[in-house]
């Protein structure tokens, strides 16, 4: 079976200041902490949440 497509996430924006829903968001992506990244799987929801957040996550090749 083939693997699942992931894609790296780093958080470049701080969750101080900003609204809880993008505080969810950060968290159910695996964030919270500046320059953290993470590897999830590149499903359209996590594109979605991406999205959501171009001010404080990016995609990291």
């Amino acid at each position: 079976m083939a693997k699942a497509k992931t894609i790296k996430i780093k958080q470049i924006g701080s969750p101080i200041r900003r609204p809880e829903s993008q505080k969810k968001i950060l968290v159910g992506l695996g964030l919270g902490k500046m320059h953290r990244v993470v590897e999830v799987q590149d499903t359209p929801e996590v594109r979605g949440a991406i999205a959501k957040l171009p001010h404080m996550v990016e995609v990291v090749d």
